[in-house]
């Protein structure tokens, strides 16, 4: 499982200094982290959402979900401040590499008329997010056990200084960016 990690050490950390020219090796970015969010707005009418979306999340990254919970009370959208409004994740470390393998290697091939994630989807500062339609993707999930189809968002966050940078660290790591 940690194969991601060791080629991060031998394959792409080497080459992003030679195309870089970086005069440190702590100049070389790295991945920081990884978030999994998905928002809930059906959780206000059932309280039993939250628990599909929290076995679901725990299942896919092995990890406990955190719930989230408005903090505004927004009467046009009939949500009190307190109330579940989504679920989180955050990744680091074996975990995180375990994920993106995952994702890059056996989730998204499955995702259908697949031919990569949007390249354009950096923030300015060298984070990634991208957004995935349903869940049955990941192969932990069982189609006949889940009650709704629910996207999610998968946020990247990384110490580049730049989207190019961030951009050839991930296309590094294996991610399918579409050409």
């Amino acid at each position: 499982m940690a194969r991601l990690k060791d080629d991060y050490k031998a394959n792409v950390a080497p080459a992003l200094m030679n195309k870089f020219n970086y005069k440190s090796v702590m100049q070389i970015p790295k991945l920081d982290k990884v978030v999994i969010n998905v928002g809930a707005g059906e959780a206000k009418d059932n309280s039993k959402a939250i628990d599909a979306i929290m076995e679901d999340l725990s299942k896919i990254t092995g990890q406990k979900p955190v719930i989230c919970r408005a903090k505004k009370s927004v009467a046009n959208f009939k949500l009190r401040e307190g109330m579940p409004i989504g679920v989180k994740v955050t990744l680091r470390g074996e975990r995180m590499y375990e994920f993106i393998d995952r994702l890059f290697n056996v989730a998204l091939p499955r995702v259908r008329d697949f031919r990569g994630i949007n390249p354009n989807s950096f923030d300015g500062r060298g984070n990634y997010s991208m957004g995935i339609k349903e869940q049955l993707i990941f192969p932990e999930i069982e189609y006949d056990k889940i009650d709704k189809v629910r996207g999610m968002d998968i946020i990247f966050v990384t110490t580049a200084n730049t989207d190019e940078e961030a951009r050839e660290l991930l296309t590094l790591m294996g991610a399918p960016f579409a050409k």
